[in-house]
């Protein structure tokens, strides 16, 4: 059973090499399952292209939460990475860029000092070697076993992006699911494009608290990244193999003005 996957949008079951081969994309109804980061990198670098940096970063446990530092240790282990971002530069069909890729599978991605520091180290190269930056999201949002420590990265990554506009560098954010709480809330919507993948659930809170909070029933697909692309939050949905001609497109039509300058 650990080769089969379930889709469970169209509830059938699929050899896992097979949905790999797509991408992790159901090959029957276009369902994209969740990518790990490094497969991601694979996807949209040019091969042997992608450099890592900012991975000597060490864990911190700021508030010195009881058991913190075991469970940040087991999460290195189960995922193999060594926090729930990884950034570095690649270029894609040529073009150089700065990128981070957030990964579910640490700590459902939520941000603490670490991954905010390591986004916002992201946002200053591209800024001084002039390279777009390009972010993909997914995360349950800010990491409470850092406190206050991690709220603050909603403003210094909100800052760094305000650096990216005052240099005239391009941001590109993809939304994956599920973008949610303080990574919405800060950096993931302050792009110069915002994409999404097909199905994505993007927002703050999550339906059930906020049905519970208004006490209303939400309309169908609410916070999907269809409903946000109907409200103008999302600009563009992007198929997974579609993204990196996408992304190559956007890296030429922003950059074109800054090279000839």
């Amino acid at each position: 059973m650990n080769n089969v996957i379930h889709c469970p949008s169209c509830h059938r079951d699929f050899d896992y090499d097979v949905v790999a081969a797509y991408q992790m994309v159901c090959p029957k109804c276009n369902h994209h399952h969740r990518l790990s980061a490094v497969k991601r990198i694979e996807s949209i670098a040019d091969e042997g292209s992608f450099v890592e940096f900012s991975n000597e970063m060490a864990f911190a446990n700021p508030i010195e939460i009881e058991g913190y530092d075991e469970k940040l240790k087991q999460n290195r282990t189960k995922s193999k990475m060594s926090e729930a971002v990884i950034t570095g530069r690649c270029t894609i069909d040529g073009k150089p860029a700065c990128i981070a890729v957030m990964s579910f599978d640490f700590m459902g991605g939520s941000m603490g000092s670490v991954v905010g520091e390591k986004i916002t180290e992201a946002m200053i190269e591209g800024a001084l070697n002039g390279e777009p930056v390009i972010i993909f999201t997914a995360s349950g949002g800010a990491r409470m076993q850092e406190g206050i420590f991690s709220l603050m990265q909603m403003a210094k990554t909100a800052s760094a992006a305000a650096l990216l506009e005052q240099t005239g560098t391009a941001l590109f954010i993809v939304l994956t699911h599920p973008t949610t709480g303080g990574v919405t809330a800060s950096f993931a919507m302050l792009g110069d494009v915002i994409l999404a993948e097909p199905g994505a659930l993007i927002g703050f809170a999550g339906p059930r608290v906020i049905e519970g909070t208004i006490g209303r029933k939400l309309p169908e697909g609410f916070q999907s990244s269809e409903f946000q692309l109907e409200k103008g939050f999302v600009d563009a949905i992007v198929d997974r193999e579609d993204l990196p001609k996408t992304l190559s497109f956007l890296i030429t039509t922003h950059t074109e003005g800054r090279c000839n300058e």
